[in-house]
């Protein structure tokens, strides 16, 4: 058996967070994706790995609008069960696909950075477009299951509670949480031993190299903080349902997960914010993406030939790629 939750606290909450998100990330995702398009030429294989994050940001902030007016609704889904389960899609796919695209730009990262002379260092654009189509195809082979999943006539939720222990960690659930720890391990992975790596030559300490890697820090940072609350809620709900089954009846165990639940779907919906961030990502990653909003804004554009030689020469020419 589901348990169903009133959401009177989702009511007030939910729509200003989601909305703010959405503008956010449409005007963020929107710019970036026009100069990849129109203004940055030519590409490099660490630009398709940008670009196609922008892509995975720019449509999950579509479905956005939809999850606002379902809570200001009353948690009533007014646009049919077959658009519920496509709304659905668009988060889940976006969502795995925004970590799985971070992950890969770390590794990108990494590689250029600590291995500067690997041979994947010098991947062909086509090759890495390749690459990206892959890791899209793994994305929607983790989430296409979410059309499967059936829906009463206003309740549109992919995340339901199950009664029975046995039922309630699902593939759907698996799936998210195994789309947020694997890229997890791999960020650190990548970001520390970068940070190992530039220490031991004693590189930490220049300017323009202690800000990137303040800056790599800090994304790491921001991906644990808006993707580790709900993965935690997750295993947290599933733990107490295990426990509770013991001893307490179907509707007891609904009364006693009320507020998890709930505490669940608002930790969800701050995974949102990282796709409204990434811009800021792409920002710091680029130096041409960053002239152009500089330009954009009337700011004096930041002299780059030097800073990219002296890089160079130290092995680390990708540090500021995420």
């Amino acid at each position: 058996m589901q348990c169903y939750f009133n959401g009177t606290l989702l009511i007030s909450v939910l729509p200003p967070l989601l909305i703010t998100e959405f503008v956010l990330g449409i005007l963020g995702n929107g710019l970036a994706l026009w100069i990849f398009c129109f203004h940055m030429k030519p590409w490099k294989s660490s630009t398709v790995l940008l670009f196609n994050l922008a892509v995975a940001d720019f449509l999950l902030n579509m479905a956005l609008p939809f999850r606002a007016s379902y809570y200001i609704s009353q948690i009533t889904w007014k646009f049919g069960a077959a658009f519920c389960n496509i709304c659905l899609f668009m988060l889940a796919m976006n969502r795995s696909g925004s970590t799985i695209f971070l992950m890969a730009i770390a590794v990108d990262r990494y590689m250029r950075v600590v291995h500067p002379h690997h041979p994947i260092n010098s991947l062909s654009v086509p090759k890495a477009m390749c690459g990206a189509l892959a890791l899209w195809m793994l994305t929607i082979s983790m989430t296409a299951h979410v059309f499967t999943l059936n829906h009463n006539t206003t309740y549109c939720e992919s995340f339901m509670v199950e009664t029975e222990p046995q039922r309630n960690l699902s593939w759907h659930k698996f799936a998210f949480l195994f789309s947020f720890f694997i890229p997890l391990v791999v960020i650190l992975y990548c970001t520390i031993h970068i940070i190992v790596y530039l220490r031991g030559r004693q590189l930490a300490q220049h300017a323009k190299i202690k800000k990137a890697l303040c800056f790599i820090t800090v994304v790491a940072v921001l991906f644990i903080v808006c993707f580790l609350p709900s993965n935690f809620m997750q295993l947290l709900i599933w733990i107490k349902t295990q426990r509770l089954a013991n001893s307490l009846s179907t509707s007891e165990i609904c009364a006693a997960l009320e507020d998890s639940t709930t505490l669940f779907y608002v930790t969800i919906s701050l995974t949102y914010l990282n796709s409204a961030l990434d811009p800021v990502v792409y920002y710091f990653s680029s130096p041409t993406f960053k002239n152009f909003c500089r330009k954009a804004l009337h700011l004096a554009v930041e002299p780059s030939e030097s800073t990219e030689r002296r890089v160079r020469e130290t092995g680390s020419q990708s540090l500021s790629q995420l």
